[in-house]
């Protein structure tokens, strides 16, 4: 008797153990203007808590973030989690195509979990050009205890959030893009929010290291246009991780990190105790921007050496170096969803969208920037609410461009750009860039397999040259001048989407879109239903709330 109330006991705290909820970690953000001057002349910046850039979001996989945002600008506010998935949850993506914005002088609570996903991320406003003016910080996600990493642990880890830099407020830059300006080359180039001009000056370093100790770096190009090359004078850096997958564990003199990508990597402190200089230049263009940082050793009395390492010249140097990047497939940790596609080579691919990337001028004569000839523009509306109170065809048109465009599409249509496709078909995505610019764009709700990049035009004889064994998963891809990149994927994350440039001006004047995913069978399993505290506006704003679509 008394064993099998034992038994009776057990069972109830394991079903216990199996219904409890992954663990919460909550922030409050109080978000407002602030000024800064990394280069001596004041400028209006977003702060978060007063911090630019903003504090870190630092969680472990499975865990479920909340977030509560009072804005305090005079404007609406939206902020986007880079990278991370949202497993049926585009509700909380925090794009104008699936949430309205946060009102000046109210507070908004974003709510998501990252589920089965570690590594190196970030945050940044998404409205307008505000990620021009800040709002912008870390999220890192680590691997769960019982899942180790493939390096022992860092005596500590800190954060390289570098990108260019624009004096100009957004609000004077988003004038210039809307009067048909071009933005034009930025001022300069900041890591971490600052700028050292002197290496023989009294600067404070970005961390101090002890002898003979290794540590993680994080970095991100947080910027706004240019791709930037990262080195560290005297230092090499092995890479274990981009955009939440464990890598070869290759070692690098420098790292080219285009817009919107992460890194993070290995440097170990085996050099002269002394300062060393850490620096971040534009790449790719007729300018050069340097930004530059110091770490040091403890007890150092040198400065750094004023000698500093060279960034690379071509983009070639930059494409031979993504084929060095190989997934690690012996490392335990988080797998893409569904659980198995690492297989993706074996996967039979059932459609192929091509993507090409264009610029011209509207009827009025507005510098415009379109995907397949049609120039996104946000409706009042979010599409993802249109969608779900049945009023879609009143705001959006489904699948206005083509799987199939021309390479260079001159005319262009300015209108919401949402393409459809089928829940948990197999995709071959082949961006063309027939511009002379190097393209970064990031697929919102999923990692993809980053199978391919050459020069010159995509035919489907190139997929003889793919990687269908190690490909990184992630969720960036840089397009470089007159040339193609192809990637693979389920799409099996059901929702709104957003895939979009990351260059700003870019995005800004139109050069992004929506993937709708819908699940046939109408299925929790597949897709949450419509948030109890998400905000309406637009048409549906007085509607009546449908009955939950999903069951």
């Amino acid at each position: 008797m008394a064993r099998a109330a034992i038994s009776v006991v057990m069972l109830c705290l394991f079903a216990a153990t199996v219904i409890a909820e992954d663990p919460y970690v909550y922030y409050t953000w109080n978000v407002s203007y602030g000024t800064i001057s990394p280069f001596g002349a004041p400028k209006q910046a977003i702060l978060i808590n007063d911090q630019f850039p903003g504090p870190e979001i630092n969680c472990s996989s499975n865990n479920n973030i909340v977030v509560n945002v009072f804005n305090n600008l005079d404007e609406p506010l939206l902020f986007t989690w880079h990278g991370i998935q949202h497993r049926k949850n585009s509700w909380q993506e925090g794009t104008p195509g699936t949430m309205c914005p946060i009102l000046p002088g109210t507070n908004f609570t974003y709510k998501f979990q990252v589920k089965d996903q570690i590594g190196t991320y970030f945050y940044y406003p998404s409205l307008g050009l505000h990620r021009t003016a800040g709002g912008i910080g870390g999220l890192r996600i680590f691997s769960r205890l019982l899942i180790p990493v493939p390096y022992p642990d860092p005596e500590a880890e800190h954060w390289f959030l570098i990108g260019d830099y624009y004096a100009k407020s957004h609000t004077a830059l988003k004038q210039i893009l809307d009067n048909g300006g071009s933005l034009g080359m930025p001022n300069g180039v900041l890591i971490n929010g600052e700028n050292v001009k002197h290496l023989h000056g009294d600067n404070k370093p970005q961390f101090t290291m002890k002898p003979g100790k290794t540590y993680k770096l994080r970095i991100c190009n947080v910027g706004s246009k240019d791709s930037l090359n990262f080195r560290i004078q005297g230092h090499p850096m092995t890479l274990v991780e981009t955009e939440g997958s464990h890598t070869v564990q290759n070692a690098y003199e420098s790292l080219d990190v285009h817009v919107g990508q992460c890194f993070t990597v290995l440097i170990t402190a085996n050099q002269e105790p002394r300062e060393y200089a850490v620096i971040a230049s534009t790449r790719f263009t007729p300018y050069i921007l340097e930004g530059k940082a110091i770490i040091s050793y403890e007890g150092a009395k040198k400065h750094a050496s004023l000698f500093l390492p060279l960034a690379p010249i071509t983009w070639f140097w930059s494409l031979n170096q993504f084929r060095t990047f190989r997934w690690n497939l012996t490392a335990s940790a988080a797998r893409p969803n569904p659980q198995g596609s690492y297989h993706y080579g074996q996967i039979n691919i059932t459609r192929t969208i091509k993507i090409v990337n264009s610029v011209a001028r509207d009827d009025s004569g507005k510098l415009r920037y379109a995907i397949n000839g049609v120039s996104h523009v946000d409706p009042e509306t979010p599409l993802k609410l249109a969608q779900y109170y049945g009023v879609a065809d009143k705001v959006f048109q489904y699948n206005l461009i083509s799987d199939s465009p021309d390479e260079y599409i001159n005319k262009i249509t300015v209108a919401p750009n949402v393409l459809n496709a089928t829940f948990r078909d197999f995709v071959e995505i082949v961006f063309e860039n027939p511009t002379v610019s190097v393209q970064s764009y990031n697929l919102d709700g999923y990692s993809f397999f980053l199978v391919g990049m050459e020069e010159g035009r995509w035919s489907p004889d190139k997929r003889e040259s793919y990687n269908l064994l190690d490909a990184v998963s992630r969720h960036t891809v840089q397009v470089f001048p007159n040339s193609w990149s192809a990637i693979l994927l389920t799409f099996d994350n059901a929702g709104m989407w957003n895939l979009r440039s990351e260059n700003a001006e870019n995005r800004y004047l139109g050069q992004q879109m929506y993937v709708s995913v819908l699940s046939p069978e109408k299925s929790l399993r597949d897709e949450y239903n419509l948030p109890l505290t998400q905000q309406v506006c637009g048409i549906v704003k007085d509607m009546p709330v449908p009955a939950p679509v999903y069951h």
